[in-house]
């Protein structure tokens, strides 16, 4: 692992870095019922990221693979909600009622995993969401 690489040398780093994991917060807080709105913003915040630093590229990666990592789990929620409530195509069972408890469960993980996300890399530590982390060393590589 390359630990010297993840050491952010200065406080815009620092602070550009934690905005990839605040962007998917504030996403979530404004378009809450559509499942891809805090991805769109991650996405943009990867996109208008991709030529910075390593430390600010590897962090807006694991943002937006954060938000990739639940965003098929929140969609089949949203349209399975959808297609009861107002197409009455399927009733409230036992399978929805587990199926949305478990993606609730899912977002709450996800939820916390990025606030302390961006609390630890605002403070220049480098942080690994649980196996996300793995597949953004996959997709960072250490120069443009």
């Amino acid at each position: 692992m390359k630990n010297d690489l993840h050491i952010p040398s200065t406080e815009h780093e620092r602070e550009y870095a934690s905005n990839g994991y605040i962007m998917s917060l504030v996403a979530v807080m404004a378009g809450l019922p559509i499942p891809v709105v805090n991805l769109i913003a991650s996405l943009i915040f990867f996109l208008a990221n991709r030529k910075a630093t390593y430390f600010v590229r590897w962090h807006s990666t694991q943002a937006l693979l954060s938000q990739l990592s639940v965003v098929g789990f929140n969609s089949a929620a949203f349209w399975w909600t959808i297609s009861i409530f107002f197409f009455h195509e399927k009733e409230v069972n036992n399978d929805y009622m587990a199926y949305v408890i478990a993606v609730i469960v899912l977002n709450v993980l996800e939820l916390i995993g990025t606030m302390i996300a961006a609390v630890r890399v605002r403070k220049g530590i480098h942080y690994r969401i649980f196996i996300i982390g793995e597949f953004t060393d996959i997709f960072v590589k250490e120069s443009n």
